[in-house]
């Protein structure tokens, strides 16, 4: 388990009105992957679909494997592209599947390295990978790998979520998230996932508290 306490107060003191979500909703729920791989096949399996429709092809993607709860990157690579597509992955995705798990396979990627880099040197190494750009790496950052200062300023949830809480004409651009989100630092994951919750649910944030 994380313990967000210590961000949670942080974020309470910097803005009461950040103080009234973190009561309202309570602690997020974030934890680290133990399962790197399957995290981000699942990033793109996910991609530019219906919940619904992406959880029915990842439950018949993780069935081609039976006796495992998610298949290892060497039997990805051992799957013929047909067979990816025929639970109803595109012949993009399946290349994209077929493409990461090579990358584990040959070391490219390797999860014992992750702790000694950087956000930063994350998304390079990430975004080598075909069909994992920004967004997905964000992603990753925060929901796979819990780290905590990640504005993912490419999603318009968070987008939504920041032109409500800020009371904005229109929806921010990526230079002004950063601004208005500079005094979350070094906890922007955390706030983060407070503006998807003001996106998804609550009403206009009273900034008067």
């Amino acid at each position: 388990m994380i313990d967000h306490q210590p961000g949670l107060r942080f974020l309470a003191a910097a803005d009461p009105a950040m103080a009234a979500l973190i009561d309202h909703h309570g602690p997020p729920d974030v934890r680290r992957t133990r399962n790197a791989f399957r995290t981000l096949a699942r990033a793109i399996i996910y991609q530019q679909l219906s919940g619904k429709a992406a959880g029915t092809i990842y439950a018949r993607f993780v069935a081609l494997y039976p006796g495992r709860r998610f298949p290892r990157p060497r039997d990805v690579t051992q799957t013929p592209l047909s067979t990816l597509r025929s639970v109803g992955l595109s012949a993009q995705k399946a290349s994209y599947l077929h493409d990461l798990a090579g990358r584990f396979c040959d070391g490219t990627i390797r999860t014992r390295h992750f702790a000694r880099l950087t956000d930063d040197d994350l998304a390079t190494l990430l975004c080598q990978v075909k069909g994992i750009g920004p967004w997905s790496v964000d992603m990753f950052l925060i929901f796979g790998l819990a780290r905590p200062d990640v504005l993912p300023v490419g999603d318009l949830g968070i987008r939504r979520g920041m032109m409500r809480f800020f009371s904005l004409p229109a929806l921010p651009a990526p230079a002004e998230m950063r601004d208005l989100a500079a005094p979350w630092r070094p906890f922007r994951s955390l706030a983060s996932w407070y503006m998807w919750r003001v996106a998804e649910t609550d009403p206009p944030v009273d900034r008067n508290l």
